[in-house]
C-alpha cells in the first residue's frame, strides 16, 4: 500500500465532469462528461486556463481519453462510439466503434487499453480498434470491479476504481494488482458519498516524472509524490 504526498497544487474548473485527464507536451488534455456537457479541453496546468476546447454533440455523454501519435481518442459511456481528433486544432478525424459501455482509456506504445466499469480491461488495436485480448484483474484472487480511469506509467496500468478514494497499480501481463494507492483526504473539503465529486483522473509527466490526479467537480488538480505506508 502506498499513501502520497502532495506536491503541488493547482486549479481547476469545478464544474468540469473529469472522465479522462492526460499529460502531453506541457499541457492537460481533458475529457469530461454527462449529456449536453461533455466536452474536450486544452489547459494550462499552472493556472486552469482552458486554452483550447470542443464540446461533444448533446447527444453523447463522453468519457476516457487518450493520445495516439498526434491525434486524441475520446470514448463515450453507452453509445459505443469513439472520437478521433486532430491533437493541435481539436478538428474530428473520424469516429470508431466498440462493444459494451467505455469508461477509462491509455495505452502502452502499441495497445490501446479500454475498461468498462467491470473488472476485465480490453486490448486494442490503435488503428484498426478490434479487440486483440483481455485481462482480468484480481486482487488476492478476487475480482476489481468498476475499473473506470486509466493511466499507463512506467509498465504499469494505473486505474481508479469508481467511487473510492483508491488507485490499482496492475500488471499488463498478469493482471494482479501489484499496489493501492490510498489517496484518503487528498481533498479534505470532499463530501462523503457525493457521487458528482469522485476521485477520477491520473495523468503523467513522462519527462518530468510528474503523477498528478484529480476528481470530478473537483476545484483542485494536485501533483503527488508516492510514499510507501
Amino acid at each position: 500500500m502506498f499513501t502520497y504526498r502532495v506536491v503541488n497544487t493547482y486549479p481547476h474548473d469545478p464544474r468540469a465532469y473529469t472522465q479522462g485527464l492526460i499529460y502531453r507536451n506541457g499541457f492537460l488534455y481533458e475529457s469530461t462528461g454527462l449529456d449536453g456537457e461533455s466536452s474536450l479541453r486544452k489547459i494550462r496546468l499552472e493556472t486552469g486556463e482552458v486554452l483550447q476546447r470542443h464540446d461533444v454533440d448533446a447527444k453523447h455523454f463522453a468519457e476516457g481519453l487518450t493520445e495516439w501519435r498526434g491525434q486524441l481518442l475520446q470514448l463515450t459511456w453507452e453509445d459505443g462510439l469513439g472520437f478521433v481528433y486532430d491533437m493541435a486544432t481539436f478538428t474530428p478525424q473520424r469516429t470508431f466503434a466498440y462493444t459494451g459501455e467505455g469508461w477509462g482509456l491509455t495505452h502502452d506504445g502499441t495497445k490501446l487499453i479500454l475498461s468498462d466499469g467491470t473488472a476485465t480491461l480490453r486490448f486494442m488495436n490503435p488503428e484498426t480498434f478490434d479487440v486483440t485480448g483481455t485481462l482480468d484483474v484480481r486482487d488476492r484472487g478476487r475480482p476489481v470491479a468498476l475499473l473506470n480511469e486509466l493511466e499507463f506509467i512506467k509498465g504499469e496500468i494505473y486505474a481508479n476504481v469508481w467511487q473510492s478514494e483508491r488507485i490499482a497499480r496492475i500488471s499488463p501481463s498478469s493482471g494482479v494488482v501489484l499496489d493501492w494507492i490510498d489517496l484518503g483526504g487528498i481533498w479534505p473539503d470532499r463530501k462523503a458519498g457525493d457521487m458528482d465529486a469522485v476521485l477520477n483522473g491520473i495523468a503523467y509527466d513522462a519527462t518530468g516524472d510528474r503523477l498528478f490526479v484529480t476528481g470530478k467537480r473537483w476545484p483542485h488538480v494536485y501533483e503527488i509524490r508516492l510514499e510507501q505506508k
